[in-house]
């Protein structure tokens, strides 16, 4: 299974980008996004690449969900 990562961008060079993701500081690629990215702007990542933007309200959702499924227990499947 695949997942995109809802991180908000706080350091941008060209096509590369630093985000936040849960507190830790990851660089990634800009290169497939369609559309202007900022600072401060959300966007989904997956692999190290920028797929999409979100709005913040849809981040802080999916961050949830995500935190969420992390404490399941699934060891009996």
């Amino acid at each position: 299974m695949c997942l995109a990562v809802p991180s908000r961008i706080v350091e941008i060079d060209n096509l590369l980008a630093v985000v936040d993701v849960y507190g830790a500081r990851k660089e990634i690629s800009l290169l497939l996004m369609p559309e202007e990215t900022r600072i401060g702007d959300y966007v989904l990542v997956h692999a190290g690449v920028a797929i999409g933007k979100v709005d913040e309200k849809e981040a802080e959702e999916t961050a949830a969900l995500l935190q969420e499924l992390m404490k399941e227990d699934y060891s009996e499947e």
